[in-house]
């Protein structure tokens, strides 16, 4: 029953992803767009086929680790999902059952974890993992990652990727985040010239993990430069194994999926 109960909440956010994706809405039964390179998305948009829940504007969703990386996470969309489905008045109740259902089987339980941050561990660490055994190893929403250190990681629906798609996570998302950890980290050795002994050593843990990110990004930003530069496109007929290998590295489980690590 544990199991069931997880695994039907894991359903639930994969299905989230899919209204926040535009693959499906709230407005409509079955699948709502699987054609490609975004083409006629924005006629969608304009005759309000995801009126009751937008759908995302670029089909490019962050998986943040932390809240103040980006406003429109999977995290905070799944909120507004949760709040726009079953009303704001029992918000908070609902998001402990969905945190609660996730940890009974899917995710390990952290104490004095909150909902939205078990929700948060959810999306960064498993949800792609379970896209890839539920479609087995042919996801249709594709992980971008800088790394194991997580600087920034990315869903992307394969249906609407298009040639711009890079360039627009790159100015839109990459390189914004880079200012963001870099204000983190002025503020943070601020605060160690002020702080106690025992806080200082929690600081510069944290700013020596921070700069760990910062380093991975920056390789992981001319990378995608690199790649945005190419306007790449993809052929849905040529399948997920063949244009998953079109991005080097700049996408998660490359050799799992595409047969071969890249170089």
């Amino acid at each position: 029953m544990a199991r069931f109960r997880s695994d039907t909440f894991a359903e639930l956010l994969s299905y989230s992803v899919g209204c926040m994706m535009g693959r499906y809405s709230l407005d409509s039964e079955g699948l709502v767009y699987a054609h490609s390179c975004n083409d006629g998305f924005k006629e969608l948009i304009a005759k309000e086929a995801y009126k009751t829940f937008p759908a995302d504007d670029d089909g490019i969703v962050p998986l943040a680790s932390e809240d103040w990386l980006f406003s429109d996470d999977a995290t905070a969309r799944l909120r507004e999902f949760v709040k726009t489905v079953w009303g704001e008045e029992n918000l908070q109740e609902n998001l402990e059952f969905v945190a609660e259902s996730l940890c009974k089987y899917a995710l390990k339980a952290k104490k004095d974890d909150s909902p939205m941050g078990t929700i948060r561990r959810y999306f960064s660490s498993q949800f792609f993992k379970e896209h890839c055994k539920v479609y087995k190893k042919r996801p249709i929403y594709w992980l971008f990652s800088s790394g194991k250190e997580k600087a920034f990681e990315c869903l992307v629906y394969l249906h609407r990727y298009n040639e711009g798609t890079l360039s627009r996570m790159r100015t839109e998302y990459v390189t914004p985040l880079m200012g963001k950890y870099e204000a983190q980290h002025s503020m943070l050795a601020e605060q160690k010239l002020e702080a106690t002994t025992t806080e200082a050593r929690r600081i510069e843990k944290e700013l020596k993990s921070l700069e760990k990110k910062q380093a991975e990004l920056r390789t992981f930003d001319e990378q995608l430069k690199h790649y945005a530069e190419m306007r790449i496109t993809l052929d849905l007929d040529d399948g997920v194994k063949a244009n998953y290998g079109k991005f080097g590295n700049l996408l998660a489980d490359v050799k799992a999926i595409h047969g071969k690590a890249m170089k």
